[in-house]
């Protein structure tokens, strides 16, 4: 019995080694004076991936994906501030919002085969 329950804790902690391995920590790199960032999910997939300046604000391209590793945002910084062109994918929807003074100038949607279903220009 003593051998049987010795067995069953040598199993635990090396199945929780390993699933301990397996999450992957938020890496960020100092690159010059902006800041890279890769963060993860709990499943070891990459979320998002971007730069920050030294002061902790969003600068450069920030770009977010889903549970299953596909891109959902694409998304521009200026010192924190949102700027250019953002997009969205849904399903079969991409949304693009443009963004002037971190205000939203417009906001266009199509469908996946190309065609465009709303504008607000």
């Amino acid at each position: 019995m003593k051998k049987a329950t010795l067995l069953l804790a040598l199993v635990f902690v090396f199945v929780t080694v390993q699933a301990q391995e397996r999450i992957k920590k938020n890496t960020y790199v100092q690159n010059g004076d902006r800041i890279e960032a890769v963060l993860y999910f709990d499943n070891g997939k990459v979320s998002q991936t971007g730069f920050y300046t030294k002061e902790g604000k969003l600068t450069g391209k920030w770009v977010s994906y889903n549970l299953e590793g596909k891109k959902t945002a694409t998304a521009n910084y200026d010192n924190g501030a949102k700027v250019g062109t953002w997009f969205f994918w849904n399903n079969d929807t991409l949304t693009e919002v443009d963004y002037e003074n971190s205000r939203i100038a417009s906001v266009n949607t199509w469908k996946n085969d190309g065609t465009r279903v709303v504008s607000n220009k």
